[in-house]
């Protein structure tokens, strides 16, 4: 499967590569990454699917706030905000956090730099959301259920929480096999580019994987690490954190969830509401 923000070639890095403008305190996404992040060719960066993914969001705040976890470079955040809905995002790279304003409503959006496990911001929101996999970021179990937790204690009462992310593609591994290629894309000037996971089924940790060749033939490597996650498991976690599931959909078209979903949208709602 597809995997996190940034599965295209050029929006991932190693931890060994970089450039002199990065910051250790941006993890995964320093300035190098935030400079090139937008330029993704990866579906959720597609017009259609961020108003989609607006659409949904907006619905479901109403007339509320919303408060986006891992707020990134505003790709969703400002156009929500452009729609006329109030949105915070916490972020921890501050080179990706710099990019918001630069959108088209992102001058609207206020951004708390810091940990969406651990982080809390004034007001009560009607929504809080998580998109594009970034769960899995967290590569704890205790990690992601402090994310539900975060989600949580920012939601007033009937507030959701969103989140999207892939479903694990344990399915697609025979017996003994820990790889799953998810793209393979020779170019027309010689070289290309593959990508593929490496899971690891005792811990629900795995890599995502980009090799880039270009036409001289000369490659480059680089990974980003993650926790897989089961949707019954992320019901769980909202159990934990005083929410029940709502709704689940395949997609933000709102397509049903299935046996055969690669994905999921799932909603849930603070208990009690």
């Amino acid at each position: 499967m597809s995997t996190d923000p940034g599965t295209a070639p050029d929006a991932v890095q190693n931890s060994s590569t970089g450039s002199s403008t990065d910051s250790i305190d941006d993890g995964w996404f320093p300035e190098s990454v935030a400079a090139r992040y937008d330029s993704s060719t990866d579906r959720e960066f597609d017009p259609a699917v961020v108003e989609r993914t607006v659409g949904v969001l907006a619905e479901l705040a109403g007339d509320g706030d919303a408060l986006e976890l891992a707020v990134g470079t505003g790709r969703v955040a400002a156009p929500l905000a452009r729609r006329g809905v109030p949105v915070h995002g916490i972020e921890l790279s501050r080179a990706m956090a710099a990019r918001v304003a630069d959108k088209p409503g992102g001058d609207q959006v206020e951004v708390t730099i810091g940990d969406m496990t651990s982080t809390r911001v004034p007001g009560a929101f009607s929504l809080a959301y998580l998109v594009f996999n970034t769960i899995g970021n967290v590569t704890t179990q205790d990690g992601q259920v402090d994310c539900f937790r975060t989600a949580a204690a920012h939601l007033r009462p009937g507030g959701h929480f969103v989140v999207e992310v892939g479903v694990p593609p344990l399915r697609r591994m025979p017996p003994g096999q820990d790889t799953v290629p998810f793209a393979v894309a020779p170019d027309d000037a010689g070289g290309g580019y593959v990508g593929f996971d490496r899971l690891d089924v005792v811990t629900q940790r795995f890599t995502s994987n980009h090799v880039t060749v270009g036409p001289d033939g000369t490659g480059r490597f680089r990974w980003l690490p993650f926790r897989y996650v089961w949707p019954a498991e992320l019901d769980l976690m909202a159990r934990i954190a005083g929410m029940r599931l709502v709704r689940r959909w395949e997609d933000w078209d709102r397509t049903p969830f299935t046996a055969d979903s690669e994905r999921h949208v799932s909603v849930w709602q603070v208990i009690g509401s």
